[in-house]
């Protein structure tokens, strides 16, 4: 029996306890909150003493793989915030597959119908925050190289598989520092050959092959604070921001539409201005968040928002940028999106689709170090980043048995 009847096999034989596993792993990931948010919030997390603390995940990753003998190592650009790679395969030095999932989580927000550090299990789905972004997944990863492991199939693939519990995804500060993925590649501390990015949603049926860029502008008015009573003698800050907006809002990007990723998007995300009702505002500033497409560059955003700025009698505005990436694509035409289809096919009965994205993953930072990266993972994508968030458990073990079936694929 080759190793991808026998894993086939022991899940179908073992999925109850599979199963119990990966709800007890979860559970104790999801106590632990990871909250990474820019540093300027992080006053609103008295329970953090800085962005992530993804050691206390990172703890649970590093005792896990001990119990199974996996040998890992960890690469911290700063104490307390880890990436942890294990590796599984008899050959260090042939192909790799890295299967990275991140250990930090959005800030869970309002209106949970529950306690969202505390995983629920209701009709086979597992609500809490981080259950699907990312630490379901991660679970996911884990236990397939403990299965690998278990069965004695580790020594049969001519490669290594890196399972990694990285730092630093859902959040970056104005200075650009990356502590995750970017720090790993810039350092050249990983050289994987392929990669699958299980932070996208799409219950499986669908693979990323592209995502837009992302950029974050900052545009502050300049007026003159005066006394609420005479604003005659200020330059009313506010008001000029206004009247950027609606120009802002009318703008029309220059570009090409791309045939994965379509249009780009703008969102005016937060304005702030004024410090009390009786004072003439004397700033004011938004924050846009951009999604571009292949084609536009920084400078013709810029271009385009300065246009904006041109039309505002009198105004004085400065546009910052605070976080810029590219766009990126990839031909859908490869080994890694065709042995996902067959596999996945093969488990659930469906052939995912290749598609684009308007947001980003750790693909996106691969692909630029020209790693062929894809995503593909268990979940709903509208599950991110929301109350109530939540994912299915028969996703997760399917996904466990699918991360080994493509990785002995592509590591034969």
């Amino acid at each position: 029996m080759n190793p991808q009847e026998k894993l086939k096999k022991y899940f179908k034989e073992n999925r109850e306890s599979i199963k119990n596993e990966m709800v007890d792993l979860i559970t104790k990931m999801v106590a632990e909150k990871t909250v990474n948010v820019v540093s300027e919030k992080l006053s609103e997390h008295p329970y953090l003493k800085f962005r992530g603390e993804e050691y206390r995940v990172g703890n649970i990753v590093k005792k896990f793989l001990s119990e199974i003998d996996v040998k890992y190592d960890e690469f911290s650009r700063m104490e307390g915030r880890p990436n942890i790679i294990g590796g599984i395969g008899k050959n260090k030095s042939g192909k790799r597959l890295l299967m990275p999932a991140h250990m930090d989580i959005v800030p869970a927000g309002e209106g949970w119908d529950t306690d969202p550090f505390e995983v629920v299990e209701k009709d086979g789905m597992l609500y809490g925050r981080g259950t699907l972004d990312n630490k379901g997944p991660l679970v996911s990863i884990l236990l397939a190289a403990k299965i690998m492991k278990k069965l004695e199939l580790d020594q049969e693939i001519d490669g290594q598989l890196m399972i990694a519990a990285l730092a630093d995804e859902e959040a970056e500060d104005p200075d650009g520092i990356d502590y995750g993925i970017g720090y790993l590649m810039d350092e050249a501390l990983i050289d994987p050959t392929w990669a699958i990015i299980p932070d996208i949603g799409e219950n499986m049926k669908g693979i990323d092959i592209a995502e837009k860029g992302r950029t974050v502008f900052k545009i502050k008015s300049k007026g003159k604070q005066a006394h609420g009573s005479t604003p005659e003698l200020g330059i009313n800050a506010v008001f000029m921001m206004a009247k950027l907006v609606a120009e802002i809002e009318k703008m029309k990007f220059d570009y090409d539409v791309h045939d994965v990723l379509g249009h780009p998007s703008l969102n005016l995300g937060e304005i702030h201005g004024g410090a009390a009702p009786n004072i003439v505002p004397g700033t004011c500033e938004i924050i846009l968040d951009i999604r571009t497409v292949p084609g536009m560059t920084k400078e013709k955003v810029i271009g385009q928002l300065q246009k904006c700025i041109d039309k505002v009698e009198n105004g004085k505005f400065e546009i910052n940028v605070m976080a810029w990436n590219e766009p990126h694509a990839i031909n859908p035409d490869n080994e890694i999106v065709d042995v996902i289809k067959k596999y996945t096919k093969d488990i659930i009965g469906v052939e995912p689709k290749a598609f684009g994205m308007g947001g980003g993953t750790y693909a996106k930072t691969l692909n630029m170090k020209n790693v062929l990266a894809v995503g593909f993972g268990p979940g709903d994508d509208t599950a991110f980043h929301v109350e109530n968030e939540y994912v299915e458990i028969d996703q997760l073990i399917d996904f466990s048995l699918l991360t080994l079936l493509i990785a002995f694929d592509l590591l034969k």
